[in-house]
This record gives C-alpha cells, sequence and structure tokens, in this order.
C-alpha cells in the first residue's frame, strides 16, 4: 500500500450527490433520524484507505488494462462480524497469498492482489422479505443492515449497524496491514502457509513443490545481492461492493492534493449485476469518486450497455481506473461474452476484464441448498479464456468468492465434497465458497492457462 496522501476531514455530501435518480437495493430503515445520527458519525471517521493508495492500485491495474499484469480478487461472499476474528482474516489473506504465488509463476507477470475484506458486509437480495410458515421479517441483507437468526429482533434493519461495519472494517484492514508488510507475507515464509489441511491434498503438494523452485530462486538472487526486503512486503488492497450508500457516501472524502473526492470505505469499490443501471444512483456515486471501480456485468448486458457504462464511468479512458467482471455462467458465457468485448475494444476503452466464475453458476440441490460445481467453475474461467485468446484481448483477471477454512460449501475438485458432504461445514452467510483446497486447484488451472498465453 502506498504512502497516504493527505485527506480532508471534511463531508464531501456536496460534490456526491444524485437527485432523483433510483437506487436499488437499499434497506428502508424504519428511524430516519437514527440513520441521519450514523451518517453524521460515518462522515467525521478517520479514512479507512488513503487517496494515494487508489492512485497506485489504478497504476497497477493500468499495467493489467495493457496485458502485463494479472489481478486476483478474492475473499468472503459477505463478511460477518462474528468471523472478523485474526484466525479468519489471516486463513482468507493466506489463501490468497497463495494463489497469487501461482498465478505469478505461471504467467510470469506481477499479481495486483485484492481482497472482498474489510467491506462485505451487505448483501443484495432478490426479495424484500422473507417468509417461513405463517411469519415474514426482512431478509438478511448482511451484518452492516441487519443480523442472521429468522428473528423479529435480529431480522430488524438497524442503521446503527453502518457504525459497526466501519469498525469491522477498520479492524480488518489493520491487521492485513500488519500482515502484509510486517513479514507475514514474506516469500520465505512460503511452506510454512502449507501446515495444515491443505497440504495432502493433490494442489498442497503441487504446491509444495512451486515452493521448493521459489526457496532456490530466492537462494540465487540473495547470492546475487538482491534486497531481502523486496521479498518480505507485498501491496494488498481491500475492496467490496458499493451496495448501501447510506454508508458510501458519508465515507467520501476530498483529496487535499487535487480536490478530487475518494471513497475511504475501501481502494476498490463494484457496482453489482442488480445496481448497475445507466441511469442509477450507484453509477452516479461510481462516476464521481476517483477511487479505482468495478462493474458486474451478468448474461444480461449487452455490447451497448458495456459501452455506455464504460463512456459514463471512465470518459477520460484512464487505463486502470475501469474494470467489467463478467459473471455469464459457463453455458452462457461463449456467446455472450464476445460481442461485449468486441464492442468495447472497438471503441477505445482500456478496460481490466475479469472473470467471476461463481455467481452465474449457482444452482440448488434436491434439498434446498445453494452450492456451485467446482466443474462449472473451471469451466467458465476455461471459456473467459478461450473467448480473449480467439480476439487477441487480456484475460485480465479472476475475482472469486473462498475462504480459507475446509468448507463444504461447493462441490467436486479433485478433493472436494460431494453433495452428501454439504451439511459438514456449510457456514457461509449468504452464497457458497470454494474452500482452500479447492481455490488452489483453481489457481493451478488459470496458470496453466496463462502460462500458454506466454
Amino acid at each position: 500500500m502506498g504512502y497516504p496522501a493527505i485527506v480532508s476531514d471534511l463531508p464531501s455530501h456536496d460534490v456526491i450527490s444524485w437527485p432523483d435518480l433510483p437506487a436499488a437495493q437499499q434497506p428502508q430503515w424504519p428511524d430516519a433520524a437514527h440513520l441521519e445520527q450514523v451518517s453524521a458519525a460515518l462522515a467525521t471517521v478517520p479514512p479507512l484507505v488513503f487517496a494515494g493508495e487508489c492512485d497506485q492500485l489504478v497504476d497497477q491495474l493500468g499495467a493489467v488494462a495493457r496485458g502485463e499484469a494479472f489481478v486476483l480478487m478474492g475473499g468472503d461472499c459477505a463478511e460477518t462480524f462474528a468471523a472478523n476474528t485474526a484466525n479468519s482474516i489471516r486463513a482468507r489473506l493466506k489463501t490468497v497469498l497463495q494463489m497469487a504465488v501461482v498465478l505469478t509463476y505461471g504467467s510470469r507477470m506481477p499479481v495486483v492482489k485484492i481482497g472482498r475484506m474489510a467491506g462485505q458486509y451487505f448483501k443484495p437480495r432478490s426479495k424484500p422479505n422473507e417468509t417461513h410458515g405463517e411469519v415474514t421479517l426482512p431478509s438478511y441483507f448482511g451484518d452492516g443492515v441487519n443480523d442472521q437468526p429468522f428473528e423479529a429482533q435480529a431480522r430488524r434493519l438497524d442503521p446503527q449497524r453502518l457504525l459497526s461495519a466501519y469498525h469491522a472494517s477498520s479492524a480488518a484492514l489493520n491487521l492485513v496491514r500488519a500482515f502484509t508488510q510486517g513479514g507475514y507475507a514474506d516469500l520465505h515464509q512460503v511452506h510454512a502457509w502449507n501446515q495444515d489441511f491443505v497440504r495432502e491434498s493433490q494442489a498442497g503438494i503441487r504446491f509444495e513443490r512451486l515452493a521448493r523452485e521459489i526457496d532456490n530462486a530466492l537462494a540465487f538472487m540473495k547470492a546475487c545481492g538482491a534486497d531481502p526486503e523486496e521479498f518480505r512486503r507485498v501491496d494488498f488492497y481491500a475492496g467490496h461492493e458499493a451496495l448501501v450508500l447510506d454508508y458510501e457516501r458519508p465515507l467520501v472524502r476530498i483529496d487535499s492534493r487535487t480536490g478530487n473526492p475518494y471513497s475511504v470505505s475501501g481502494h476498490f469499490l463494484w457496482v453489482g449485476e442488480r445496481t448497475r443501471d445507466l441511469d442509477s444512483a450507484h453509477v452516479q456515486f461510481a462516476s464521481l469518486i476517483h477511487n479505482p471501480i468495478g462493474v458486474k456485468l451478468g448474461p444480461t448486458a449487452t455490447p451497448e450497455d458495456a459501452v455506455e457504462l464504460a463512456q459514463a464511468l471512465n470518459p477520460e479512458r484512464i487505463p486502470g481506473r475501469l474494470t467489467f467482471i463478467t459473471r455469464m455462467g459457463a453455458g452462457k458465457i461463449a456467446e455472450t461474452l464476445p460481442p461485449i468485448v468486441e464492442k468495447v475494444e472497438a471503441d477505445g476503452h482500456p478496460v481490466v476484464w475479469v472473470c467471476d466464475p461463481m455467481h452465474g453458476n449457482t444452482r440448488e440441490t434436491s434439498g434446498g441448498v445453494k452450492t456451485r460445481q467446482f466443474e462449472d467453475v473451471t469451466a467458465e474461467v476455461h471459456g473467459f479464456f478461450e473467448v480473449h485468446r480467439t480476439l487477441g484481448t487480456h484475460p485480465g483477471g479472476l475475482h472469486i468468492e473462498l475462504t480459507g477454512d475446509d468448507v463444504t460449501e461447493c462441490l467436486g475438485g479433485i478433493d472436494g465434497p460431494q453433495e452428501q458432504d454439504l451439511p459438514y461445514r456449510y457456514e457461509t452467510a449468504c452464497d457458497p465458497r470454494l474452500n482452500r483446497v479447492q481455490s488452489l486447484e483453481l489457481a493451478f488451472e488459470v496458470a496453466q492457462r496463462l502460462e500458454e498465453l506466454r
């Protein structure tokens, strides 16, 4: 993370506004006065990230847009306050770092690392309410809005949780900074990342072989006089969906260097598939801040949608400013993605193309449990690479929901759980996540495709 530019503590509501624009997926808070108090408090809290760090990330994503780097975005589907512990954060961080090592060696390119963490406390839902029997309560919108248990008090929409989300994000980011800047990410420690259940898996065995290669390479570079500090620290950025605008808007600050507004809730923010309408408050918000931003594009997106969004969100055509995260589904990507890529590229927009192979491949078992097949995830990734290979464009990155724990939420993979294993460790607060073995196995699949492109 780069040098923190000073950011004004003055709220910037006069800059960040969207009069009369529709805003989907917003909580209908029961207490407007309480919300106003919370908004006022959020407008004065210290920044979670700094403008200089966001600019540094734009530069690094610019290298991805030019085909000179790859980006890995990974982390929890929906963070919870209860899981905001050192062990949980370390496990997720370790998973992303292991994947990044594999991708770096496969691609021979820098890998930009962005965690879905320190802000992913909000979730869009298909329906505002949920009914069990004769009882109807608000849906669970993430810990930043309400709580998971199907009880009236837990499901009450509580603005105070917006402040709790800020404080949880602050604690998580402090820990991530300590890990990534204090030696935990040292490549000399690469063997230590594999001293648990992963080690006995096929992916873990492959990682051990890679770790030995890294040891030999580091020894050679050290003998040649390389600075050991270069291998101790890593740039790691925080990203989340900019969903609940009552949280995002008060966390905008004015950069004292430039006078430009930045979101200080995270380095990288994205607009979701359900909120990406061109004339929406979410797109307006994203257009006004100077962070690097993303937009999810699902199977209903058209080439015209993509071009209009690119023009609205990156009119100056700055490489690294805009990322399109495609989530088509394994069965649709080969048909849906090519005309979008062709249209955007023909119009000269320097976007980063990232594959989200998770959200288009969710299904329910016969027992009504949400899951994802690892084979569908990999099939969409291969389809994504094939589209870009055919068009001569750069497959810029991967965006996945993962955990560092040995959960049984997604099915398949070489060592993966089967349907009968789902109840054993199904722990997600929302959507099924890859466990660490599956994540590492996917990294090797992607590394092989990157190696073929070299």
